[in-house]
């Protein structure tokens, strides 16, 4: 009988740790290690590879740039409201001041019908000495008071209307301000992450020269030189198809070396976006103020067919743009901290291009 019995089963520790929830727990506590040491909560910075570092910095730079092209927008939109709130309330003063010019004139009208409705129009037919006259100007006084009271329902109309606009324009602009406020904020978490990984990249470079000088030579984001080295080569290179793109690619080489600053549009100073409206500008041809907006302003154009002049744009979202200038090469605002320079096209993901003129 025993030799059927089934073998016990050994009960479980419901407090034992299984070899795989051992695994899973052993990884979630070193990704949190790596979160809490970019965060700066660590107790002590893990050992990263200077690939590990450049990676970052670069993934920080494209978080700048995604703010700064988000909050340019936003600048944009909260102007344009502000200025179009400004022409609403002009036009209410100035239609107030119709308004109260015609409340005065009937007033006036008004008082005039009240002293002589005393008198039943009749009687007054009766005693004018002149019958015809009276009719006549009786006539002319009921089509003036209807002229009158139509103009002061169309003012007040037109009073109302202005007033709902005003309203809506004032809704608009607090709305546009408070998203102005979260992309500062978000710029300002965006600069400190910025402020950790170049931190972090100091460290390494004066701790390894070799490596850090590899590990600075971020994707996107080329050292704090000019550039200006390779201007003869690619002033040698295609010629701008027009005379306005001739015009544009000057400037922007007028501009190498200046500084890269967040929503700068020239001309001491840039980013992104603004270089390469500022340039357009120059050549007569006026662009919108953002990278994902740029990229709708002309006709695109396949990367083949690039020629000086020609915009070209960057990473999934178009948060980076720059001037094409010939050679495989472009002129562009690289980041925060850095300058107006050149760098090859094919140092970032290639998004589109656009031909404005």
């Amino acid at each position: 009988m025993a030799a059927h019995r089934k073998p016990k089963q050994a009960r479980r520790n419901p407090f034992a740790v299984r070899p795989a929830a051992r695994t899973a727990t052993t990884l979630a506590l070193a990704g949190a290690a790596t979160a809490t040491a970019f965060n700066g909560t660590g107790a002590a910075d893990p050992v990263l590879t200077p690939a590990q570092i450049k990676a970052r910095v670069d993934q920080l730079y494209q978080e700048a740039e995604a703010a700064t092209e988000a909050y340019n927008g936003a600048k944009d939109r909260t102007d344009r409201a502000r200025e179009e709130l400004d022409r609403l309330r002009d036009e209410t003063a100035r239609r107030t001041e119709r308004l109260n010019a015609s409340r005065s004139a009937l007033g006036s009208i008004a008082g005039a019908q009240y002293r002589a409705g005393a008198v039943d129009p009749a009687i007054r037919l009766a005693l004018d000495s002149d019958p015809d006259g009276y009719l006549e100007r009786a006539a002319i006084d009921r089509l003036v008071g209807r002229r009158t009271a139509a103009v002061v329902m169309d003012v007040r109309g037109q009073l109302a209307a202005v007033d709902g606009l005003r309203d809506r324009a004032g809704r608009q602009l607090d709305d546009l301000r408070e998203r102005q406020d979260e992309l500062a904020r978000h710029k300002t978490e965006v600069r400190r992450k910025l402020a950790t990984a170049e931190g972090m990249l100091k460290r390494l470079e004066a701790a390894e020269p070799t490596a850090g000088a590899g590990a600075g030579s971020v994707p996107g984001a080329p050292g704090r030189g000019d550039g200006r080295a390779g201007a003869v080569a690619d002033a040698a290179g295609t010629a701008a198809p027009t005379p306005r793109a001739a015009r544009a690619v000057a400037y922007a080489y007028g501009a190498l070396g200046k500084p890269y600053v967040w929503g700068a549009t020239g001309p001491a100073s840039y980013d992104c976006s603004g270089l390469t409206q500022a340039a357009w500008r120059a050549a007569g041809v006026s662009l919108p103020r953002t990278t994902y907006t740029q990229i709708g302003a002309g006709r695109r154009v396949a990367r083949s067919e690039l020629a000086p002049g020609d915009l070209v744009f960057f990473y999934p979202g178009v948060t980076h743009v720059g001037m094409y200038v010939g050679g495989g090469r472009m002129i562009h605002a690289p980041r925060p901290g850095g300058v107006v320079r050149f760098a090859r096209v094919d140092e970032m993901p290639f998004a589109g291009a656009v031909r404005p003129a």
